[in-house]
């Protein structure tokens, strides 16, 4: 249980990272970092594989690279279907 708040946690300090370098509020306040820092993580490690350190079973840099390209889609998706 501890280790699932503990990816919890990680997960959402990667996305809140994510939206700092963006520059861009992640649509869901907490639990949208949560599942942008799980998605991004999970979509940068397919593309860039496991390098750099891992925190709570994240690899962090692909995983914080990962959250940025899905913030910057999100953000350009929702951008487009607001005009």
């Amino acid at each position: 249980m501890i280790g699932f708040i503990w990816s919890l946690i990680i997960g959402g300090i990667i996305g809140w990272i994510a939206g700092m370098i963006l520059g861009r509020d992640v649509p869901g306040g907490i639990w949208g970092n949560i599942v942008a820092g799980f998605v991004g993580s999970w979509l940068g490690t397919l593309i860039f594989g496991t390098w750099g350190p891992t925190i709570g079973g994240f690899a962090f840099f692909p995983a914080l690279i990962g959250a940025v390209l899905l913030i910057f889609i999100v953000s350009a998706i929702l951008k487009t279907r607001s005009r």
